[in-house]
């Protein structure tokens, strides 16, 4: 019994001890979109109604200061689960300046909850991932 409970207790403590994976190696059904093609049309509908919406929403007065100073046009992943909530926001590549990578996180929760996913969408994805190139000139716009 004493011998039982000592492997028990080692392998609690060496769980605990495993490093935790990452989002993206759930066991969620993921859907990745760098770009703006894939061969799901739901998806691709999906994608452009999020970053049509952030576009829209979003005032350039948000970063109008920001964007006076010399930047990279930032790279953002924003995880989004099947109900609209978000999962994850992720900075493939920074936009250098601290003030923008804040507004484009500030933004981007400020649209939630985004739309719930479609049901033919639901019924093969529980995440959707979107990747965007941030671009800022006298307005914001998403590649």
């Amino acid at each position: 019994m004493g011998r039982q409970l000592d492997e028990e207790a080692a392998r609690r403590e060496a769980a605990q001890a495993a490093p935790r994976p990452s989002p993206s190696a759930s066991g969620l059904r993921r859907a990745r979109l760098f770009g703006r093609t894939d061969p799901n049309a739901e998806l691709i509908l999906y994608a452009e109604a999020w970053a049509r919406r952030i576009h829209f929403n979003m005032t350039f007065d948000m970063v109008r200061e920001a964007v006076k100073q010399p930047h990279n046009d930032p790279i953002v992943t924003v995880a989004i689960r099947s109900d609209g909530s978000i999962e994850s926001i992720t900075f493939v590549r920074s936009s250098g300046v601290p003030a923008i990578d804040d507004a484009i996180r500030r933004v981007i929760q400020s649209q939630t909850p985004n739309l719930p996913f479609q049901p033919a969408l639901a019924r093969d994805f529980d995440v959707i991932e979107i990747r965007r190139t941030w671009h800022f000139d006298t307005a914001i716009r998403l590649y």
